[in-house]
């Protein structure tokens, strides 16, 4: 099951970004910020660097999230981000026993057929893994086998700018569902923390207007709905 947890952040996320944002024009004294940092104009100051797109200040705060749950087809969609640090869990040294999981597609599992021909090739690929290594193949040759549904688990480190763009690719509609679905709780977590960073947060769409021409969806004003009530 698909679990995201915020496990550390930039201690007052909020401030440190909104006083580096302010210190750029400011001519006095790093300590006399501090003064001028009351939750108004914190408010005021990241709503003005969003806008004017004074983005560097951002990436001074940073987010750690655990994540599990998801598929090693998800992950690899994950870890294309690069300006991110990435711990997962490894199939090179973790033998997968009983506690083998795998993610399955709500298109396969709704079709009673195609999930049975899924499930019976998960099964498959699971016993020819098991019989590798009972035959003394390496755990690193032996994955081989596993399917791209296989479940991993991941800790994931962002900064503030990084998880911004990460939320304008992965919640568009036309993102794939799986990542979708784990932006989603990843936003819902930094939202809780920093309202006003991730106050905007979300595909193009909902702030401009959508840049895949053609392809676009024509459901920004559903999204824009469904990102708010998270």
């Amino acid at each position: 099951m698909l679990n995201v947890v915020l496990l550390s952040h930039t201690k007052d996320p909020e401030k440190i970004i909104a006083r580096a944002g302010r210190l750029c024009y400011f001519k006095s004294n790093i300590s006399d910020l501090e003064r001028e940092m009351t939750e108004k104009k914190v408010k005021e100051l990241i709503a003005k660097l969003s806008k004017s797109g004074h983005l560097s200040a951002f990436e001074h705060a940073n987010f750690t999230f655990g994540v599990e749950g998801i598929s090693r087809a998800c992950s690899h969609q994950l870890v294309r981000h690069r300006i991110a640090s990435y711990s997962q869990q490894s199939q090179r040294y973790v033998i997968f026993k009983e506690n083998f999981n795998y993610i399955t597609p709500k298109s396969i599992s709704n079709k009673k057929s195609a999930k049975k021909i899924f499930d019976d090739f998960i099964k498959f690929s699971k016993e020819t893994y098991d019989r590798l290594i009972e035959l003394g193949i390496d755990r690193e040759d032996a994955r081989y086998v596993l399917p791209n549904s296989a479940e991993t688990k991941i800790i994931v480190s962002m900064n503030a700018r990084e998880l911004l763009h990460f939320f304008t690719l992965r919640l568009c509609k036309r993102a794939q569902w799986e990542i979708r679905e784990m932006a989603k709780l990843m936003l819902k977590r930094v939202k809780d923390v920093c309202p006003n960073i991730f106050v905007n947060a979300g595909p193009e769409c909902i702030r401009t207007k959508c840049p895949e021409g053609e392809m676009s969806c024509g459901m920004s004003k559903e999204v824009k709905k469904e990102l708010k009530n998270l």
